[in-house]
């Protein structure tokens, strides 16, 4: 289950964040494998990860929001 939320602009720099719930059968290596390629071709890197009490992965990912300044053009 994967929830993409926004948060407001800080210091002129805006994140997209991913939410990801993993379950307790998912090993290690299967998160890792997740979690690079997501980082590999999505431009994510590691925000937050926790794991509970029933062994849940509960990964929070996040990503620069680049927006492009709108140029005028005067020809």
């Amino acid at each position: 289950m994967t929830r993409v939320h926004r948060r407001p602009p800080r210091n002129g720099v805006e994140w997209e964040f991913e939410t990801l719930t993993l379950p307790r059968d998912f090993s290690r290596s299967v998160v890792t494998r997740l979690l690079v390629d997501r980082a590999e071709h999505g431009g994510w890197e590691l925000d937050r990860l926790r794991i509970g009490n029933d062994g849940v992965r509960r990964v929070v990912l996040r990503r620069k929001i680049i927006r492009q300044r709108l140029t005028l053009w005067a020809g």
